[in-house]
């Protein structure tokens, strides 16, 4: 049995104003890519279902129940399939209509989005990761907290870089210069801040891909 939240735990319902964390970050998750790599016949991986909930409705309430301030789904490809998945959650939604280049067109939706919140970080967040938790959520963003909020926290499992990543606001500006196929990777590469990488076990590497990775972690793909 799936020890991630359900859909409809309490967990996945957002917190109330006076439990917003402190500082404020929102969870970007992307959702809006076109899954190539998972074949002409191969489904969407996204509505993958994992113990009989769409895998995007799975990580939504694992976002949800996270001490973030704020959960934004970014959607671009089969947005209506997408939404349709996450009915009756209390996310914020973001469409890119511009999705076919690739990653960066969804980061730069989701920051413009939040450019005008107060928010101290975006918490990147691929909604292809079934091994992450709320409390891996929620590590990230205590270090965030405790290391002053001007550096790059990321995921990590044995010393090798994952994801999430949160980004302060202070590089808002680099994200929205991003263009094609690239995430968060060359602005943590090229940003003048600290990284600091935060153990959470495999669930940092755990992504999937493929029609074959999807089934190896449990998923029923649907057509």
């Amino acid at each position: 049995m799936s020890n991630t939240p359900r859909a409809d735990h309490p967990a996945g319902k957002r917190r109330t104003a006076d439990q917003s964390a402190i500082p404020r970050v929102a969870i970007l998750l992307l959702a809006a890519g076109r899954a190539a790599r998972m074949g002409p016949t191969g489904g969407h991986k996204l509505l993958a279902e994992f113990d009989g909930i769409p895998l995007v409705r799975r990580m939504a309430a694992v976002a949800l129940g996270s001490n973030a301030a704020a959960v934004i789904l970014v959607t671009g490809h089969r947005r209506t399939e997408i939404e349709t998945a996450v009915t009756g959650l209390n996310l914020e939604m973001v469409e890119n209509p511009h999705y076919l280049p690739g990653m960066a067109s969804s980061l730069v939706a989701g920051v413009s989005y939040l450019e005008d919140r107060q928010i101290d970080g975006a918490l990147v967040m691929l909604a292809d990761m079934p091994g992450l938790l709320s409390s891996h959520l929620n590590q990230l963003i205590a270090t965030f907290q405790l290391s002053g909020q001007e550096c790059i926290v990321r995921a990590a499992y044995q010393g090798r870089p994952g994801n999430p990543v949160i980004l302060p606001t202070s590089l808002n500006r680099q994200i929205l210069q991003l263009k094609g196929d690239i995430g968060a990777r060359q602005i943590i590469e090229n940003a003048s801040l600290p990284v600091i990488q935060v153990e959470i076990g495999e669930a940092a590497l755990l992504d999937l891909d493929t029609p074959e990775a999807v089934k190896g972690a449990g998923g029923i793909i649907k057509y």
